[in-house]
């Protein structure tokens, strides 16, 4: 098929497009939000081609991920007025846990015949209100970076982007805490001052934005990932430190009590059970390194490559049918 879709999430994309099929990705000038092309910093394979949206208008395209509400009316637009759902075959994917009116947001796409909502984890289905849509959860895979863990640096990976704008959503009010029982190194867009905004000393709070295969080498340095978020989908960061081979100390909120199982890490709903994971961890590096292994077994077991593109194909393949 060729199938089109806007990078809009680099790392659940880069998972995607694994698939044997040919991926249309928009290219604008400027590579601004509707039109980012290829991606810069993850590996993506010479199936997904950038097109602009005159050469979509003659394009042969058999069916659509839809990622955003407004790509329904952009679609229709750049692909000469067919309409996705109706002239051409369409899923709408949502990334994202409900945001307002919880547990009564109603998604929208809601009430929709023309299409197939896809959520990334039954939580995410469960909390919005999706109507009389049909409705698949197609649970993440990852691409696996392998087991490089090695703990070697005492310290705690967070992976999060904007933490100052995103706030208590990621829980970046509870890295002072979490800072006091491990230094934390945290990676990811636009945590420049972080440690400033949450009056830490720059060393219990390091920030830095990498290329995915550094970010995954820097991550399996430190004992141990920590993923302080209170309301997001489930985050692709904490099932690659998974596959890393890493321990992992979560917040057991949204899907993150499926993802990581006992003997994985620790969840609590409890800042302070957390910190004292991470102190031992700190302490007990052997212990570390085993709750790692059996954290990369449970990811490659339930969020590998393989399955997630099994799933989609049988999606794919109903929804064209």
């Amino acid at each position: 098929m060729n199938i089109l879709l806007w990078h809009v999430h680099g790392s659940w994309t880069t998972a995607f497009v694994q698939g044997p099929h040919t991926y249309l990705v928009p290219l604008l000038p400027g590579r601004g939000p509707d039109g980012r092309g290829r991606a810069r910093t993850f590996s993506w394979p010479a199936s997904v081609r950038e097109v602009s949206p005159g050469e979509l208008r003659e394009a042969e395209v058999d069916l659509v991920v839809l990622q955003r509400p407004h790509e329904m009316e952009l679609a229709e637009r750049w692909l000469g007025g067919r309409r996705p759902g109706r002239d051409v075959p369409a899923v709408y994917l949502e990334h994202n846990a409900p945001d307002g009116d919880v547990p009564d947001t109603r998604h929208p796409f809601a009430g929709r015949d023309d299409l197939t909502l896809v959520h990334v984890t039954h939580f995410n289905r469960l909390f919005w209100d999706n109507g009389t849509t049909r409705t698949e959860v197609i649970e993440h895979g990852i691409v696996d970076p392998g087991h490089r863990y090695t703990g070697r640096l005492a310290r705690a990976a967070v992976v999060v982007n904007e933490p100052v704008r995103r706030g208590r959503y990621t829980g970046t009010d509870l890295l002072p805490a979490l800072a006091g029982a491990a230094p934390l190194d945290v990676f990811g867009m636009r945590t420049e001052g972080l440690a400033a905004h949450l009056g830490l000393p720059e060393e219990r709070c390091r920030t830095r934005d990498l290329p995915q295969d550094e970010l995954h080498a820097a991550m399996a340095e430190r004992r141990l990932y920590a993923h302080p978020v209170r309301w997001t989908s489930l985050g692709l960061s904490l099932l690659e430190a998974m596959h890393l081979g890493m321990p992992v100390v979560a917040l057991a909120t949204t899907e993150a009590v499926e993802a990581v199982p006992p003997g994985a890490g620790v969840l609590s709903t409890r800042p302070e059970v957390l910190a004292e994971a991470a102190r031992r961890y700190l302490a007990e590096p052997e212990a570390a390194a085993e709750d790692g292994a059996r954290a990369r077994q449970a990811a490659l077991g339930r969020y590998g490559l393989k399955r997630f593109l099994d799933d989609w194909e049988r999606v794919l393949t109903e929804v064209r049918s």
